[in-house]
Order: structure tokens, then C-alpha cells, then sequence
């Protein structure tokens, strides 16, 4: 079977999730393909519980809240997901139209598709040291899923940027013990983060250390500990009931890299009148994309997914004159908000 739509869009972070609501304004009706099980990018598989604070009108906000907040404000515009899914395949025929197919063996005829597709098919760094394998998902985690499963517990931390920071200072006080390490003295996290740590650090529940990890140390099937190469070329030592590694992500076009599009550094390039790619007719929002002066910032994705909206019903209606109307005082747009 063949779903025929004016519009596919690949991703289902908050860049995705608000382009359903711009094109929604515009009456048109959004089919949206993630390969991630949930909804949220992420913000849902990486930091459903980091809080973000350059988000319009709300000083402090959620993570999992701006995702929750993000589907209630596309209910009226009933998307169509279809999660778990990775588009595998995109032609486009004589006529203009894209045929995409998923993993699942989903079709679609589309008159355009918007790629908000974040990083791409993006997979954390593991840790790839002696022993780790047997104990991924079980005591060596890439996320924190569960909070409390680290309370009065010997907790070991990999990293240097912000996650790993941020992690560090959450669960400081619950942890029974957090050892915090990193390949050098500096970190990459924002100064008040590393401010933070220093203090913590001088005095209980919180030790730093420098070096990579050679080996996991394990005793009757579980892992204690960790061993570790110092930068001095010194073997140390640390006790580990549960392991968080937050080396960051390693970014994966898949597909999209085959689709023909303007390629640069692993990134969509757009125009910034209708963000755009080469191909007409395909657009990129959010992380993907790339034009002089991108800033990689939930609130640009949100400008992107607003001004691709019109590029969409320009390529779907060219006949047509694109006005725009005000959510404020437009019966039209209320009518589409469900409000009347």
C-alpha cells in the first residue's frame, strides 16, 4: 500500500513536531517518520529530564515538558507517525512527486518532504573498552532513563562536556558516590557547570580523574569497577556500580547522504528564504541543515520549520498568493486551531 500526502516529514524532534503545526496553519495535513520508537528526538532518547532555558516564554523548561507541550499544540492537526521507521529510500519520478519507502516497507507518493532529521540516524559514542559489551544496558548506560536507579549507588561518569557535567551535579547527594572522568583536566561544559564541579570536588561524594578506560572490572558476572590509564601512563582503579558515558553522539546521514542533495560536513545546505535544499521540493529544519550563520538552537529550528511552511504551500500551490494571517484575530486560523 501507497500513502499518497502533500507532505512527509523525516524526524520527529521539536523541529519536526513544529513544522506539523506550521504546515497545520496552512491546512496542510503532515505524515511524519522517525526511527526512534517515541516522539521527541533528542530530547526524548538523550535528555528527557535536562532542563533548557532559551525557550520563548519559559525561563525554564523540561526537556520531556517541551516535547509533551509540543504534541498538544499539533492536536488539531492530527498527524500521521510512523515511529520506528528509518527512511531507506527516495526517488523522485517524471512528474515531480517523491516515492519514499521505511524500513517497515512503508510507501509514500509525496508532493514534498521536509528532512528535520537532527544529527541523522545519530548513535552515542560507546565505550569500547575490555569487557564493556556484556554490560551495555545493564550497568553501562548512554542515558539516564531512571534517575533513582542511582541513588545510594557508586556511580562512575565519562565525559568532559555538558551532559556529563550536567548528570554529575543532578545526581550529586544522591549517588552514594559520583567519580567523574574525563581524558583531560579541561572540560567543555559551561564555565558555571565546571565552577560548580570544582567545589563539589574539594569536598565529599564527588572525585575527578583524568585518563581513558582500558578495561571494565567485573566479579561473578557484575561489574565493580573500572580500570583506567592515567595521562601519567598510570594504572588506576575506580569502584562502579553503574556506569554513564556521555561521549557525545556519532552522527550518521544513512540514506540521506545518497538522496543528491548539496552535501557539506555531514550537513543539509539550504537557502534562507525557504530553507530549501538543491532538489525543490525538499526542505531541511533544525540540526540538518546548513547556511551562513546557523546557530544549532531549538529556537532556529523553530524559525526554519515556520518559513518552510510557506516554501512547502508555494511548491504545492505556485498559482497561489501566500498571505499571511494572524493566529490572534484570524477566523480562518481559529477555525484550523479548532477553537470555533
Amino acid at each position: 500500500m501507497t500513502v499518497k500526502t502533500d507532505v512527509v516529514i523525516i524526524g520527529a524532534g521539536p523541529s519536526g513536531l513544529f513544522q506539523v503545526f506550521e504546515l497545520g496553519l496552512l491546512d496542510i495535513r503532515a505524515h511524519v517518520v522517525d526511527s526512534l520508537k517515541q516522539v521527541g528526538g533528542q530530547l526524548a532518547e538523550l535528555y528527557p529530564d535536562k532542563p533548557i532555558y532559551d525557550i520563548p516564554a519559559f525561563p525554564k523548561v523540561g526537556a520531556r515538558e517541551l516535547v509533551e507541550r509540543l504534541m498538544k499544540q499539533i492536536e488539531p492537526f492530527d498527524p500521521t507517525f510512523h515511529l520506528g521507521q528509518m527512511v531507506t529510500r527516495l526517488d523522485q519520478g517524471e512528474d515531480g512527486r517523491f516515492l519514499l519507502e521505511t524500513s517497515a516497507g512503508t510507501r509514500f507518493d509525496t508532493a514534498t518532504v521536509v528532512i528535520a532529521a537532527g544529527l541523522g540516524a545519530f548513535q552515542p559514542r560507546r565505550l569500547r573498552a575490555r569487557g564493556a559489551d556484556g554490560f551495555e544496558n545493564d550497568q553501562v548506560h548512554y542515558r539516564v532513563r531512571e534517575p533513582e536507579r542511582f541513588v545510594g549507588k557508586h556511580l562512575v561518569i565519562l565525559g568532559g562536556g555538558d551532559s556529563a557535567l550536567d548528570w554529575t551535579l543532578e545526581l550529586h547527594g544522591k549517588a552514594e558516590h559520583i567519580t567523574l572522568v574525563h581524558r583531560r583536566a579541561e572540560y567543555r561544559a559551561q564555565p558555571a557547570s565546571v565552577k560548580k564541579i570544582k567545589a563539589l570536588a574539594e569536598g565529599s561524594g564527588l572525585s575527578e580523574r583524568q585518563g581513558n578506560v582500558r578495561a571494565v572490572i567485573s566479579e561473578n558476572g557484575k561489574l565493580t569497577g573500572l580500570d583506567l590509564v592515567g595521562t601519567d601512563g598510570e594504572s588506576q582503579q575506580v569502584a562502579a556500580d553503574e556506569v554513564l558515558v556521555f561521549w557525545g553522539l556519532s552522527p550518521n546521514l544513512g540514506p540521506i547522504a545518497d538522496w543528491d542533495l548539496d552535501i557539506e560536513r555531514r550537513q543539509v545546505q539550504v537557502d534562507t528564504e525557504k530553507f530549501q535544499t538543491s532538489v525543490p521540493g525538499i526542505f531541511a529544519v533544525g540540526d540538518i541543515n546548513s547556511y551562513p550563520g546557523k546557530k544549532k538552537l531549538i529556537l532556529s529550528g523553530f524559525h526554519e520549520a515556520a518559513l518552510a511552511a510557506f516554501g512547502v504551500q508555494a511548491h504545492l500551490h505556485p498559482d497561489q498568493k501566500v498571505r499571511v494571517q494572524y493566529t490572534t484575530t484570524s477566523s480562518v486560523m481559529h477555525e484550523r486551531l479548532g477553537l470555533k
